[in-house]
C-alpha cells in the first residue's frame, strides 16, 4: 500500500511513496503526530539524482524488517532537499554542530517532537559496514535514548538553538567603510587553494566552485589581472578537457572523484551547468578560446534538448531540476564504452582518430574494464599520428562523436527529475541569456525568455513566487534564491532582448524581497519570508556552497536594478548587506566571493549603457557590444518603447542613427551617436587579447 508520499509532487518523495516505511511528507499532519504520540521524529533528507540515497532506500527503506523497526519507534518525514532547502539548511548545520563533521546526503537526523534534532548522520547500511553502526541496531537504541534521557537532550537542544542564534550577523555600522581588502584577501586564499596542474580548487572529491571561478573573471576584467584570468580559464580548460564534462552530449557533472577531473559522479544539475554557461561565455570574451565556445555551443543545446520543459503550442517551458548518476541500478552505465561498442558504430578510420583523442588506447579508467571518454591529447597531435591534416581529424572526430552520441541514445537514460524549481531556473536563465548575448545566438535567449514566461505564468501566484512546479501543481513558499537568482537572470535577459514585462517582473521581485526577507534591523536577507512556516531557526546564509550566497546575488542583483532605475532603496539595501556581512568576509573572503562582487559592484559601480534607435540600426551597435565585459550593463531599447522608468526614457533618434548614453554611478557623459566613440569608452577593441590562450 502507498504510503503518504503518494499524493507528492516531488520525483524523489515519489520514488519512496511504495516503501514499507510509513512515510509522512514534512507538514503539520507529521508534525501534530510527533506530538500527540510522544514519538521521535526520523527526518530523512535527500533527493532523486543522489547516489547514496539510493543505496540506503534499497538497504533499509525498501526492508520489511528495518521498516517495522522504523514504524514502532518513530514518525518518519522524508524531505527532498530541492524543494525544501530551508528544512536542509537548518539540519546539515545541526549535523555539524552534533558531530563536527559535515553533512551530505542522505542526511538522517533523529528529531525530538517539537523539531530539535539530538542525532543523526549520513548514510547508515541495514547492518555494520565500513566502520558504520547498522541502522538496524540503531534504530531501537535512539529510540530508547529519547524517552530515557528525556533531560539531557533538552539541555543539548538549548544550547543547539543557543549556537543557531550566535550564528547570526550581528547588526552592520554605518560608520563603517568599505575597502578592498576583502577582495585582496580572498585573491591570495583562492591562489593558495588553487591547483595549478589540474585547475581548481582543493583535492578529491573536486567542485566546480564556479562562484569563485567567476570572481576571478572579473577581477580581470575590471582590474586586468592576469593572474586570475589563468586561474579561471585554467581550470575551465581542465574541467572542459575532463571526464567531467559530457564529452558526447554537453554539460557538467556534478563533481570529480579525483583531482584530475576524469572519473564524475554522473549526475547532472542544472544549477551547476547554468552558472558554467556564464562562465564559459566570459572566458572566451576574455581568451577567444574555441573549445570555450564549443563547450557553451554544445551545454546549451543539452539544457534545450533534455532539460526544457514543452511549452504550449511548440514553444519551451521551464527547465528541469536534474539528471541521475544510475541508469539500469549501475551509476556511470549510460556514460561509459568498451572498445568494441565503439568500434562497431565507427569506420577504422574515424575508430584511429578517437580511440587516440578519448583515451581509447589507453588502460580502462572507469573500474577497471570501461572507458569514460575524456580527451586524452590535443587533436593536433593525433592528426600527426595517424599523417592526417588537421581538418580531416577534426571531420573524422565530428562524424564520429555525432555517430557515438547516436547510438548511446539507444541505451536506457538515467533517471531525470523533471520538477521545475525556480531559483534554479533562475540560474539556468541567466546562463542562456548571457551565452545568448555573446554568442548572438537568439534560439538561446528564446529558451531563456520561454522559462521567464512559464514561472511568470505557473509560479508566481498573487505577485508571490512559489519554489516549484510538477505535472500541474505548483507549491510551496518560494525562498530568499528563488527570488534573487530570478531578478538576477532577468537583468541579464532584459541585456539580450528588452521587453517591459520583464522589468516590471524584476521590480515586483525586488519589492518582496525588501518587504518579505530583508533584516530592517540589521540588514541583509534572511532564507525565509516572513510569513513563512515557523522553524527552530531562520538562516542568513553569507558563503557561498554549490550555488552562490542568495545574500550576495540579492546585493549584486539590486545594486543594478538600483543604477538602471536610479532607486536609491535599492542601493541602500544592498550596502546594508555587504555591511551586515562585513566582518564574515574579512574573516572569510574566500568563501562568501558572491558577496564580494557585490562589494567590488559598490566600490566601482558598473558602466551602464543605453541605446536608443531602430531596431535594424540597433542590431549592428549590439553586434560591436556582444564582447562587453560582464561588468558592463548594455540595454537597447528601439524607438518604438514608450512608457520606460526615467533613467530609461531617453530620446530617440528620428533616423536610422542610434543614440548611446554612458553613465558610472551619478556621473553621466554626453549622448554619443559614433560607434566607434562608444567602443573607445568602452574599452572594446573587438577581441579582449589574452597571453594565455588563442
Amino acid at each position: 500500500m502507498p504510503n503518504h508520499l503518494a499524493g507528492e509532487t516531488s520525483p524523489y518523495l515519489l520514488q519512496h511513496a511504495e516503501n514499507p516505511v510509513d512515510w509522512y511528507p514534512w507538514d503539520e499532519e507529521a508534525l501534530t503526530l510527533a506530538r500527540v504520540q510522544k514519538k521521535p521524529i526520523l527526518l530523512s533528507v535527500g533527493y532523486s539524482a543522489c547516489h547514496w540515497c539510493h543505496v540506503m532506500a534499497h538497504e533499509c527503506f525498501e526492508d520489511a524488517e528495518v521498516a517495522a523497526m522504523m514504524n514502532q519507534c518513530f514518525i518518519n518525514i522524508k524531505v527532498d532537499r530541492e524543494e525544501r532547502p530551508d528544512l536542509d539548511q537548518i539540519y546539515q548545520m545541526a549535523l555539524y554542530m552534533l558531530t563536527q563533521r559535515s553533512g551530505g546526503w542522505p542526511l538522517t537526523l533523529f528529531l525530538t517532537s517539537d523539531q530539535k534534532p539530538f542525532f543523526g548522520g549520513v548514510y547508515f547500511p541495514k547492518t555494520p559496514r565500513h566502520g558504520l553502526p547498522g541502522f538496524l541496531d540503531l534504530l531501537p537504541r535512539v529510540a530508547e535514548a529519547y524517552h530515557a534521557r528525556g533531560a539531557d537532550i533538552e539541555q543539548q537542544s538549548a544550547s543547539l538553538l543557543k549556537s543557531f542564534a550566535n550564528m547570526l550577523p550581528s547588526e552592520g555600522t554605518d560608520a563603517l567603510e568599505f575597502s578592498r581588502e576583502p577582495l585582496e584577501h580572498a585573491l591570495t586564499e583562492l591562489k593558495n587553494r588553487f591547483d595549478p596542474v589540474n585547475g581548481g580548487f582543493g583535492d578529491a572529491p573536486k567542485f566546480l566552485h564556479p562562484a569563485e571561478l567567476q570572481f576571478c573573471l572579473r577581477r580581470y576584467f575590471t582590474q586586468g589581472n592576469g593572474e586570475t584570468l589563468r586561474i579561471a580559464a585554467h581550470t575551465l580548460q581542465k574541467m572542459a578537457e575532463g571526464g567531467i564534462y559530457d564529452q558526447l552530449g554537453g554539460g557538467f557533472c556534478r563533481y570529480s572523484t579525483d583531482p584530475s577531473w576524469h572519473i564524475p559522479h554522473f549526475e547532472k544539475m542544472l544549477y551547476d551547468n547554468g552558472p558554467l554557461l556564464v562562465l564559459y561565455a566570459d572566458a572566451w570574451v576574455a581568451t577567444d578560446n574555441s573549445l570555450f565556445k564549443r563547450i557553451v555551443e554544445q551545454t546549451a543545446g543539452w539544457a534545450m534538448r533534455e532539460m526544457q520543459s514543452p511549452g504550449g503550442a511548440g514553444s519551451g517551458g521551464g527547465y528541469y531540476s536534474a539528471l541521475d548518476a544510475d541508469s539500469e541500478d549501475e551509476e556511470g552505465k549510460f556514460y561509459v564504452w568498451d572498445r568494441s561498442q565503439a568500434s562497431r558504430v565507427l569506420t577504422p578510420e574515424e575508430y584511429g582518430v578517437v580511440a587516440s583523442y578519448y583515451g581509447l588506447e589507453r588502460a580502462p579508467n572507469f573500474e577497471h574494464k570501461h572507458w569514460h571518454l575524456e580527451i586524452a591529447q590535443p587533436l593536433a597531435h593525433v592528426a600527426e599520428a595517424e599523417h592526417i591534416s588537421l581538418e580531416e581529424a577534426q571531420q573524422r572526430l565530428t562524424s564520429a562523436t555525432r555517430k557515438l552520441f547516436l547510438e548511446r541514445e539507444l541505451r536506457v537514460h538515467p533517471g531525470r527529475d523533471d520538477k521545475v524549481l525556480t531559483s534554479w531556473n533562475g540560474l539556468m536563465i541567466k546562463g542562456m541569456a548571457r551565452a545568448g548575448r555573446v554568442f548572438a545566438r537568439d534560439d538561446w535567449v528564446q529558451s531563456a525568455i520561454f522559462a521567464v514566461d512559464f514561472i511568470r505564468a505557473t509560479l508566481w501566484k498573487n505577485n508571490r513566487l512559489v519554489a516549484t512546479y510538477k505535472d500541474g501543481k505548483a507549491h510551496l513558499n518560494a525562498y530568499l534564491d528563488d527570488y534573487a537568482f530570478l531578478l538576477d537572470g532577468l537583468l541579464e535577459l532584459m541585456q539580450a532582448k528588452f521587453r517591459q514585462t520583464d522589468l516590471d517582473f524584476a521590480i515586483a521581485l525586488a519589492n518582496v524581497l525588501l518587504e518579505q526577507f530583508e533584516d530592517r534591523q540589521s540588514g541583509g536577507f534572511f532564507f525565509t519570508s516572513l510569513d513563512h512556516e515557523k522553524l527552530i531557526h531562520r538562516p542568513k546564509p553569507a558563503h557561498d556552497n554549490a550555488m552562490p550566497s542568495g545574500n550576495g546575488v540579492a546585493a549584486y542583483a539590486l545594486q543594478r536594478l538600483g543604477h538602471l532605475l536610479g532607486k536609491h532603496r535599492y542601493l541602500q539595501t544592498a550596502e546594508h548587506t555587504l555591511k551586515v556581512f562585513y566582518s564574515t568576509l574579512s574573516r572569510y573572503a574566500g568563501s562568501c566571493c558572491s558577496l564580494l562582487v557585490a562589494l567590488e559592484q559598490s566600490l566601482t559601480p558598473p558602466q551602464m549603457v543605453i541605446l536608443r534607435g531602430k531596431a535594424q540600426a540597433l542590431a549592428k551597435w549590439e553586434d560591436a557590444l556582444r564582447r562587453s565585459a560582464p561588468s558592463i550593463l548594455v540595454f537597447a531599447l528601439p524607438s518604438e518603447l514608450v512608457g520606460l522608468p526615467p533613467n530609461l526614457s531617453k530620446p530617440a533618434p528620428i533616423d536610422d542613427t542610434v543614440n548611446a548614453w554612458v553613465c558610472q554611478g551619478v556621473k553621466c557623459i554626453p549622448e554619443i551617436s559614433d560607434l566607434q566613440e562608444l567602443l573607445r569608452v568602452c574599452e572594446i577593441q573587438g577581441k579582449i587579447e589574452s597571453p594565455f590562450y588563442n
